[in-house]
């Protein structure tokens, strides 16, 4: 169930926002990720996009965010761990959100195109999903969309 809001800690979205304009200054699409523990506040992983920079069609900020993640803390769960990024996650990125177990998902700008939570396949909602988490999209979604408007304007 997708709800619009201002993040809980705005903060958060501000860095994963931060992550995308550093994406962005790389000539890679400008989306931002941060995964946080809800209970101590703290950052344990964040990423930009690279997946020109390193040649890898998987090098999806949220990706790179759930590995670092995952090394940080020894497992291959992330069970109780919150998520934020500034795009609507793909299909493969919101199938590697379901296997780490991420307890909410926040995003910003809905991705028509190539989303798969509240848009296309709708992936937490499949019966193959074996975890799905709780979903608010659209937190800052206004400056996620431009950012990513800008970026696509700049390329044309």
């Amino acid at each position: 169930m997708k709800e619009k809001l201002k993040s809980p800690d705005h903060d958060y979205m501000t860095q994963a926002l931060r992550e995308a304009r550093a994406a962005g200054g790389l000539s890679e699409v400008p989306v931002g990720c941060v995964i946080v523990d809800p209970g101590t506040k703290q950052v344990i992983a964040q990423a930009g996009n690279r997946t020109i920079t390193d040649h890898d069609p998987t090098a999806h900020a949220e990706i790179l965010a759930i590995r670092a993640a995952c090394a940080a803390l020894g497992s291959e769960r992330l069970v109780g761990l919150d998520l934020y990024v500034t795009l609507e996650p793909c299909a493969m990125c919101a199938a590697a959100i379901s296997f780490a177990r991420i307890r909410r998902l926040y995003y910003g700008a809905e991705d028509v195109k190539g989303g798969a939570v509240d848009n296309g396949s709708r992936f937490f909602t499949q019966p193959t999903c074996h975890h799905a988490p709780a979903v608010y999209g659209g937190m800052d979604s206004e400056e996620a969309s431009d950012l990513l408007r800008d970026f696509f304007k700049k390329r044309r």
